[in-house]
């Protein structure tokens, strides 16, 4: 990494993402989404991430799930992020917010009808007796939303990770790794602190 010091985060971000999405075969915003239950007992798993702007890093779940129910719990979380082509890697750690309720209707209303559907189909995390009785879900909704608008579900939502930490990661030969970390510090004129940490 040159020296990126009086550089905002998210545009370094920005661009490494623009670089993934040339160069990985598949899913460049795809992120670990690490969180806790309210016992602080963890869980992990990969989502897509959907926006990014100068208040955080943004994605959409069912707020029944797993994640959506320790997400409304414990309002902490971790991202990762892993390019294997590019070498790369980017680790957020911050608080959650949920989008307001434009912002969620405005990126359900985006997705394709079937995934609309799907949402209102799908109780997600919950044990499923098979195939057929999704499916069967599936076309119960297609049928009563067969016109106009799929509206949002109540239960569907974003969540926003506030970053306190972003951390970059380059590979480098002989495991001599560049890492930089920006520290969320509102004395710095950029909002940021930022620090060479060893490999």
């Amino acid at each position: 990494m040159t020296d990126v010091n009086d550089r905002n985060p998210y545009e370094l971000f920005a661009e490494w993402l623009d670089e993934a999405g040339r160069s990985e075969p598949n899913d460049p915003n795809a992120m670990a989404l690490a969180t806790a239950d309210a016992s602080g007992i963890p869980s992990v798993r990969m989502v897509l991430l959907k926006g990014i702007d100068e208040r955080g890093f943004v994605f959409y779940t069912n707020t029944e799930s797993r994640k959506g129910e320790q997400l409304l719990a414990n309002a902490n979380a971790a991202l990762c992020f892993h390019w294997k082509s590019l070498r790369r890697s980017v680790r957020v750690e911050g608080t959650v917010e949920q989008v307001t309720d434009a912002e969620a209707d405005a990126y359900f209303d985006s997705r394709p009808r079937e995934s609309r559907i799907g949402a209102w189909a799908s109780q997600q995390s919950r044990p499923l007796e098979g195939r057929w009785e999704l499916e069967k879900r599936v076309a119960q909704f297609a049928a009563k939303h067969a016109i106009g608008r799929v509206p949002r579900p109540p239960h569907w939502t974003g969540f926003r990770v506030l970053p306190a930490r972003i951390e970059f990661w380059q590979d480098r030969p002989f495991r001599l790794h560049d890492r930089l970390l920006y520290r969320r510090d509102e004395g710095q004129a950029t909002g940021w602190a930022t620090e060479r940490l060893y490999p």
